[in-house]
C-alpha cells in the first residue's frame, strides 16, 4: 500500500499534468475497491452516500463520523482519496483550518471545504466570511508540508442562487486566499463551465451526475477542466436499482430486476 505521501504526491500530480481525470465517489470499503479494480487513478468520497449507507440524511454524520469514514477509505485503497468536508463543521474560520489539519491526520490527499453554512435562510456565507475560511483552511494544508490538495467550493447552484457572476467572483477569491483547485457544483451549461474556466487560473473541479446535463468526458476536457467527480450520483444510482428491485418484488411478486444484475463472479474480480 502507498504511503499517504505517495498518495498525495500522486494525486497533485494528476492536477499538473496535461488532460483532464475523472475522480468517482465511492461510499464504502466495497465501491471503493470496486472502482480501484475498474482503473480509476483517485477517488472521493461522498457526504450523502456516507450518509445514506449509514441510514441518515445527508450533512447529518458530524465532523468525528465523516473522519472515521475516511479513514476507513484510505486504508481501504491504494487510489489517493479525497474528500467532500462539507463547510468544515462549524463557521470559525479556525473550524475550517482544525478540520483540514484533522483531514490530513487521517491519510487524505486532498479534500474540499464549502461556502454553505447549512441554514436554509442565510444558505451562503457573506464573501468576506467565505474568504477568510478558505484562506485558514488553505494555510493549514500548507503548513502541514504534504501535498494534500485543498479544493474551495462555491455552493450557489446547489442552492438556487444561479448567479453565474458571483460564482466567478466568489472562485475568483478563493484563488487569491490560496485554494489549489475550486469547484462550483451545480453548473447546468457547456458556456457557464467554460466562462468558469476561463475566469481563473486554476485546476477546476466539474460535478457529474446532475439532472439537465450530460457532457462527456471529451467535452469538459477540451473546455479546460481537470477534474470530475459524481458526488452522490453513483450511490443515487444504486439505491435507485435496489428500490425499483425492492418495489417489484413488494408490487409483482416477480424477481426480473436480477436480468440486470452484475454477476456475483464479476464482482469478486474486481475486488481481487
Amino acid at each position: 500500500m502507498p504511503t499517504q505521501t505517495e498518495k498525495s504526491d500522486a494525486f497533485r500530480q494528476l492536477h499538473e499534468r496535461p488532460g483532464l481525470f475523472v475522480m468517482p465517489n465511492p461510499w464504502d470499503i466495497g465501491t471503493a475497491r470496486i472502482l480501484e479494480g475498474l482503473g480509476f487513478e483517485a477517488l472521493a468520497t461522498t457526504s450523502a452516500g456516507f450518509a445514506f449507507s449509514q441510514g441518515h440524511r445527508d450533512y447529518n454524520m458530524g465532523r468525528e463520523a465523516v473522519l472515521e469514514h475516511c479513514r476507513t477509505l484510505v486504508a481501504a485503497t491504494s487510489r489517493p482519496l479525497n474528500a467532500d468536508l462539507e463547510n468544515g463543521f462549524g463557521d470559525a474560520p479556525s473550524a475550517a483550518a482544525e478540520t483540514i489539519r484533522l483531514a490530513i491526520e487521517t491519510g487524505l490527499a486532498g479534500g474540499s471545504i464549502e461556502d454553505s453554512t447549512g441554514r436554509p435562510e442565510s444558505p451562503i456565507y457573506e464573501l468576506p466570511l467565505a474568504v477568510e475560511r478558505v484562506h485558514a483552511a488553505a494555510e493549514a494544508a500548507r503548513q502541514s508540508g504534504s501535498a494534500f490538495v485543498f479544493t474551495a467550493r462555491c455552493e450557489n447552484y446547489l442552492h438556487e442562487r444561479s448567479d453565474l457572476a458571483d460564482t466567478i467572483r466568489r472562485l475568483q477569491a478563493y484563488q487569491d486566499a490560496g485554494a489549489d483547485v475550486l469547484y462550483a457544483p451545480g453548473l447546468k451549461s457547456a458556456d457557464d463551465i467554460a466562462a468558469v474556466v476561463r475566469s481563473v487560473d486554476r485546476p477546476i473541479n466539474v460535478l457529474m451526475g446532475m439532472p439537465g446535463i450530460n457532457l462527456s468526458v471529451g467535452q469538459l476536457s477540451a473546455m479546460g477542466v481537470k477534474r470530475i467527480s459524481t458526488g452522490a450520483s453513483l450511490a443515487r444510482a444504486a439505491l435507485g436499482a435496489f428500490v425499483r428491485a425492492a418495489r417489484e418484488m413488494r408490487d409483482s411478486g416477480t424477481s426480473q430486476f436480477n436480468d440486470d444484475a452484475i454477476p456475483t463472479r464479476e464482482i469478486n474480480s474486481l475486488l481481487q
